[in-house]
């Protein structure tokens, strides 16, 4: 009786252990196209359009300046003869110099669009990161994976979807920030 009792209680423990790991393998899970995110995520796209009219801008005032390069180039050319060997050999060298300037100029400015915009962008996935941490506690997710570039997810159900939620969130979140800003500088 004494056997029947603890088997009994033995297998009972057993099966309700089996439930618990049953349950404990039931995750809830999402996934996120990060690449889409980036690519429809309004405040994604005005800091590239913000890069793009900051280089237009940089760009500009550089090629001014290898316009100028490129007229006393030409003036070079037409003088080299009748100014002499010594002369040529001279302003040459100016042009050489200046040439490599405009190409230092030219590298150091895109230097610094890439680092500012990297600055930025990072920024802005960390705080992407935030808002699907957020989301995904509200939701009650167990885990939500990222695809895209940077894919960490080989398959996964379209169900399991949740980047048009993300992309919304995220741009009712900074159109709201947009109205925030422009009051406060209405109150300025």
């Amino acid at each position: 009786m004494m056997k029947k009792t603890i088997l009994l209680l033995s297998l009972a423990l057993a099966v309700i252990a089996c439930e618990k790991k049953t349950e404990a393998k039931e995750f809830k899970t999402a996934y996120i196209d990060t690449a889409k995110l980036m690519e429809e995520s309004t405040e994604a796209k005005d800091i590239e359009a913000k890069y793009k009219d900051k280089s237009k801008v940089m760009g500009s005032q550089l090629e001014a300046e290898v316009s100028k390069f490129q007229s006393e180039a030409a003036n070079f050319q037409k003088n080299a003869q009748a100014n002499g060997m010594a002369w040529a050999q001279q302003k040459g060298a100016e042009l050489q110099k200046k040439e490599q300037q405009l190409t230092y100029a030219q590298q150091a400015m895109l230097r610094q669009l890439q680092e500012e915009s990297g600055v930025e962008l990072d920024s802005l996935v960390s705080s992407y990161r935030k808002v699907i941490k957020d989301y995904g506690k509200e939701k009650g997710f167990d885990y939500v994976f990222g695809t895209g570039e940077a894919a960490s997810v080989l398959y996964a159900k379209d169900n399991y979807d949740i980047t048009k939620d993300i992309i919304k969130l995220v741009n009712d979140k900074y159109k709201s920030s947009d109205k925030k800003d422009e009051a406060n500088a209405e109150k300025k």
